[in-house]
C-alpha cells in the first residue's frame, strides 16, 4: 500500500492500496448479499419474520438454510486458500486439489473406510480424508521430481493428472465390488453441502481454523518461494520446512472441506486466477482474498443449484463447474494465467 502525506500531516491511500480497499469493500457486500440471498431463495419461498418464530412450520427450512450457508462459506474459504496455496507452492498455474490428486486420494481413502471398515461417522471420516490427501500430495510430488528437471510445474500437473486417473480407478473398482458403499458415498461424492448441521461443521472447524492460520501466516514466504529456490535460500528461508508448513496446511484445509463437503474441485483452481486479477500477485492480499471469494463462490454457485431445475436440487459440486467454466475460459482469453 502506498502512503503519501498531505499539508497536514496526514495520509491517504493511493494506487495500489486504494484499489485493494474498493474491491475489499465490494467482496463484503456481495457476500453479504449472497449470504442473505442463501437464505431466503430456494425450491419454496420463505418469509423470515414468520419463520423466525420456533413455532412456525418454515422454522426448520430457514435453521437448514442457515446451516448450509455457512457450511458453504466455510468450504468456499477452505478451497480457496487452498488453491492459491498450491499454486504458490508448486509455481503452476494449474495447482488445484483436484488436478493434483488430492481429492482423488481423499475419496478413495474414504470409500476404504467405509468399505473396508465400516466407518461412518464424519469424525472417523477427517482421519482418512487427511491420510489419502497427504498420500497424494507425496506421492505426485515424489513422482513429479524423477528425473534431471526435478519437480517442474508441467511435471507436477501430468503426474497429478496420472494420480488422478488411476486412484479413481481403484475407487471405481471398490464400489462396483462393495454396492453397499455406494449409498453412502454417491451423494457426498458429487460434492454438496446440503443437510449437513452445525454439528458436523464443528467436528472440522478446528482442523480448518490451523490450516487457515497456517496459510496466511505463509503469505511472505510464499512471495519469497515465487522468487525461486535459490533466491530464497539466500535470502534466509529454510525452502524444505517453508514447504513443509504450506503442506501440513494445504492437508488439513483440503482434507477437512474434502470430508465435510465432498470433492469440489474446481474453486481452487479459478479462484486465486480471479484474485490476482483484481489484487495483483502480492500473497498477503492474494490470500485473505481467495478465502473470500472462494466462500462467495460456493454460496452462489449452492444457490444457484436450488433454482435451476425447480423442484429437483443440483449439488454444489456440479454447479461450481457450470458458474466457474465461463469465467476460467475468459482469464484464460484474456491471457491472465501467466505468472504467479
Amino acid at each position: 500500500m502506498t502512503l503519501l502525506a498531505d499539508a497536514t500531516g496526514a495520509t491517504r491511500t493511493t494506487g495500489p492500496g486504494r484499489r485493494t480497499v474498493a474491491v475489499a469493500v465490494t467482496l463484503v457486500a456481495v457476500a453479504a448479499t449472497a449470504c442473505v440471498a442463501s437464505v431466503l431463495i430456494g425450491s419454496g419461498g420463505l418469509m423470515p419474520w414468520a419463520a423466525l418464530k420456533a413455532g412456525h412450520p418454515m422454522h426448520g427450512v430457514l435453521e437448514a438454510r442457515i446451516e448450509r450457508t455457512v457450511l458453504a462459506l466455510v468450504v468456499g474459504a477452505a478451497l480457496g486458500l487452498v488453491g492459491a496455496c498450491m499454486q504458490g507452492l508448486t509455481r503452476n498455474p494449474l495447482a488445484d486439489p483436484g488436478i493434483l490428486g488430492l481429492n482423488a486420494g481423499a475419496s478413495f481413502a474414504m470409500v476404504i473406510a467405509i468399505s473396508w471398515f465400516g466407518v461412518s461417522s464424519l469424525s472417523s471420516y477427517l482421519w482418512f480424508a487427511f491420510a489419502g490427501a497427504a498420500v497424494a500430495a507425496v506421492l505426485v510430488h515424489a513422482i513429479a521430481a524423477l528425473g534431471r528437471d526435478g519437480a517442474t510445474p508441467m511435471k507436477l500437473a501430468i503426474a497429478g493428472a496420472a494420480l488422478t486417473a488411476a486412484v479413481t480407478s481403484w475407487t471405481s473398482g471398490v464400489l462396483l465390488i462393495d454396492r453397499s458403499t455406494v449409498a453412502s458415498f454417491r451423494l457426498w461424492q458429487v460434492g454438496t453441502v446440503g443437510g449437513r448441521g452445525f454439528e458436523v461443521l464443528m467436528i472440522g472447524l478446528p482442523f480448518l481454523a490451523v490450516g487457515a492460520i497456517l496459510a496466511l501466516a505463509s503469505a511472505r514466504l510464499l512471495n519469497t518461494l515465487a522468487l525461486g529456490d535459490d533466491l530464497a535460500r539466500g535470502l534466509g528461508r529454510r525452502t524444505g520446512v517453508d514447504r513443509a508448513v504450506l503442506g501440513v496446511a494445504i492437508v488439513l484445509l483440503c482434507g477437512s472441506a474434502t470430508a465435510l463437503a465432498g470433492p469440489i474441485a474446481f474453486a481452487g483452481l479459478i479462484v486465486p486466477h480471479a484474485v490476482r486479477a483484481l489484487v495483483g500477485s502480492d500473497y498477503t492480499r492474494v490470500l485473505p482474498f481467495s478465502a473470500v471469494v472462494g466462500a462467495v463462490l460456493l454460496v452462489v454457485a449452492d444457490t444457484l443449484g436450488r433454482i435451476v431445475l425447480p423442484p429437483t436440487e443440483i449439488q454444489v459440486g456440479i454447479m461450481t463447474a457450470v458458474v466457474g467454466v465461463p469465467f476460467f475460459l475468459h482469464l484464460i482469453r484474456r491471457g491472465r494465467m501467466a505468472g504467479l
